[in-house]
């Protein structure tokens, strides 16, 4: 997972998650609270689903807690859906091929936060090694970036907002 603190969000996005994270820090938590306090009534806390799920349920929201808390205090505003000028920008919707793969066997990946993601896409987060060399390049540019395996190569086919 990527580091919440290189996370570039659109104003929206930002507003969004601010929302989310002041909405579990005041009724989320009262209502985690009052989840705990009606099953700790139930009676033996070792045998009690109903606390234990509430217990978890409360861990899992004070994660998310956390990581929006950091990921806010260090997110940097960007324009979203892509440059405009035709380049590879955070928030761009890229095709690309790899090398040595077929015309019609291409991976289409979102630039960006996964906070940010439309659908079902593979985020690439633009501080990453494939994110930083597809960053201003052009649709039928070739880039290189270094992966675990050892270096790839990719073609641009098409890029999106």
């Amino acid at each position: 997972m990527s580091d919440p603190a290189d996370t570039q969000l659109t104003r929206d996005t930002y507003e969004r998650l601010q929302a989310e994270l002041e909405d579990l820090t005041t009724r989320g938590r009262v209502e985690i609270a009052a989840l705990i306090e009606t099953a700790r009534a139930l009676g033996d806390l070792k045998e009690n689903g109903d606390y234990h799920a509430a217990k978890d349920s409360q861990g899992k929201m004070e994660s998310r807690v956390r990581l929006l808390e950091r990921m806010l205090k260090n997110a940097t505003i960007v324009e979203g859906g892509g440059s405009g000028d035709g380049t590879v920008a955070p928030g761009s919707v890229v095709v690309l091929r790899y090398e040595g793969d077929g015309e019609d066997d291409t991976s289409d990946y979102f630039v960006g936060s996964i906070e940010e993601r439309p659908g079902d896409l593979t985020v690439v987060s633009p501080g990453s090694p494939l994110g930083q060399a597809l960053l201003g390049h052009a649709v039928g540019d070739t880039v290189e970036y270094a992966a675990p395996g050892g270096s790839l190569r990719v073609e641009i086919v098409k890029i999106g907002a």
